[in-house]
């Protein structure tokens, strides 16, 4: 008897707890891959698995469905891999150890694996369940979504005829997401000039911002370390004559930045240090209710050598930090308090001949991706500086005319007595890989109850996947 065999729906928590004991952290996909094969073999389904270990199956219409349109279910086969220091468990060949307390299942001492090991589990049991009344279902189950939904992006659509795609990776009950962002990595190098110097320097050390994600979080108003750094370069330069040997701050495109350091050397040393305490100081006050934690840490070492880049090269670095775009471009029209357009300043590191700068871009348009990316290509070329782009992923825009959308917000109220809420990301999800490829694509996102994904806490609510199920199952029901 499994630990989870006393749930219900019996086949969706089997199939998950199965999923459990199987080795599927991201970049490890053989055999999870040839477990979802090996499952269509044994009920006599169609299925296929391409050069990335997306695995898709086809499971017939049922009796008096044959004439409606093919529904796709997806969910994605990886989950993150993480443990307590104590946890004894080899990701590569273990399974997970999970167990129930009270409405949640867990896994002791790692992540559950129910982002989005569920959805998988789910689409099983639709897919092993004779008794429902459906049309043709296309389960599609890809890879490595959480390292760059790279499995989503070497998936052939071509091969679908899906035309509505119900993906199962949300994390809140009663939520039902409609639009994703799409992203972009924008790459800008400042080359560099150097001269010595012997003197001492002045090193600022902006800390104790509230940092985040960079897309959930960015009309926030949390401050990037970055772009108060160019705030301070600037007033110094108007108030004191300063070199810089460098600026570094923040190490991740997708995360706002929590430090930015800087390292100056001035013939006034007393000067420069008098005005950054100065202003540091009129920065926390600025800053007391924004950012309470706040503050710059000021440093004067003894007199060395230095290699300080030369000062028509300064201005280029404090114009880049102080004046490029940053943070909330454009906020929808169509869907009340989501951003649209952002981008984060998420990288800043100073070499010995270049500086190297990452802007992690986002727009739920592909016009709003567009402009983001001519905009700073712009920006960097009144300072002859190198830019390309990459890491691109598609948006997933709102559609006004949703059968699916409709259809879930009204079974939703059947079941529940409560209202769904209609929502956006301004993150990405597998939903704008497939909408971008699958011309008008009616598309939602949806997901059980958990709580604490990518950590050792994560935990599934049972009643909550027990709901979202049976509320699919009725959503294929009256899909004829």
């Amino acid at each position: 008897m499994g630990k989870l065999s006393h749930l219900a729906p019996r086949d969706v928590f089997g199939y998950f707890e199965e999923l459990t004991q199987i080795p599927h952290g991201s970049g490890d996909m053989e055999k999870i891959s040839r477990f979802c094969l090996d499952f269509a073999e044994k009920h006599g389904l169609e299925a296929y698995r391409d050069e990335a270990d997306n695995v898709v199956i086809k499971k017939p219409a049922s009796e008096g469905y044959e004439n409606a349109e093919t529904v796709i279910l997806q969910g994605h086969l990886d989950m993150v891999c993480q443990k307590t220091e104590d946890s004894d468990i080899d990701f590569a060949k273990d399974g997970l150890d999970v167990f129930t307390d009270g409405d949640f299942i867990h896994a002791n001492g790692t992540t559950l694996g129910a982002d989005n090991g569920i959805a998988v589990a789910m689409i099983m049991a639709i897919l092993a369940d004779k008794t429902l009344s459906h049309p043709s279902i296309e389960a599609v189950f890809t890879t490595d979504e959480e390292i760059g939904m790279v499995g989503a992006l070497a998936l052939d659509m071509s091969r679908l005829n899906g035309k509505k795609m119900i993906n199962i990776d949300s994390e809140e009950s009663g939520v039902v997401t409609v639009s994703c962002a799409g992203g972009s990595d924008f790459y800008a190098v400042i080359p560099l000039q150097r001269k010595k110097y012997t003197g001492k320097s002045v090193t600022l050390s902006i800390k104790g911002l509230k940092g985040g994600h960079s897309g959930v979080e960015i009309n926030s108003g949390r401050m990037n370390a970055n772009i108060l750094m160019g705030r301070f370069l600037r007033h110094l330069s108007n108030v004191c004559r300063f070199d810089i040997v460098s600026v570094d701050g923040g190490d991740k495109g997708n995360a706002i930045p929590v430090m930015s350091k800087a390292v100056l050397v001035s013939d006034d040393t007393d000067m420069l240090l008098f005005e950054a305490e100065s202003y540091a100081k009129s920065l926390k006050n600025e800053l007391k209710s924004l950012e309470p934690d706040f503050y710059c840490e000021t440093a004067v070492s003894d007199v060395q050598e230095f290699d300080v880049i030369e000062p028509h090269i300064r201005k280029k670095i404090i114009n880049t930090l102080a004046l490029a775009p940053n943070g909330v471009i454009q906020m929808s029209a169509e869907i009340e308090n989501l951003v649209e357009t952002s981008l984060n300043m998420g990288v800043f590191k100073t070499g010995s001949d270049e500086i190297n700068i990452l802007f992690a871009l986002r727009s739920n348009k592909k016009s709003g991706l567009e402009f983001l990316e001519a905009s700073l290509g712009e920006f960097f070329e009144t300072m002859d500086c190198k830019t390309k782009t990459g890491g691109h992923y598609p948006p997933w825009e709102y559609k006004n005319d949703s059968v699916l959308r409709d259809l879930f917000v009204n079974l939703y109220k059947e079941k529940t007595g409560k209202d769904a809420s209609v929502e956006a990301i301004h993150a990405g999800l597998e939903c704008g890989v497939f909408a971008s490829a699958i011309p008008e694509l009616d598309c939602i996102s949806v997901g059980p109850d958990m709580y604490g994904i990518h950590t050792v806490e994560e935990k599934l609510s049972i009643s909550a996947v027990t709901e979202l199920y049976e509320i699919i199952c009725r959503m294929l029901k009256n899909l004829k």
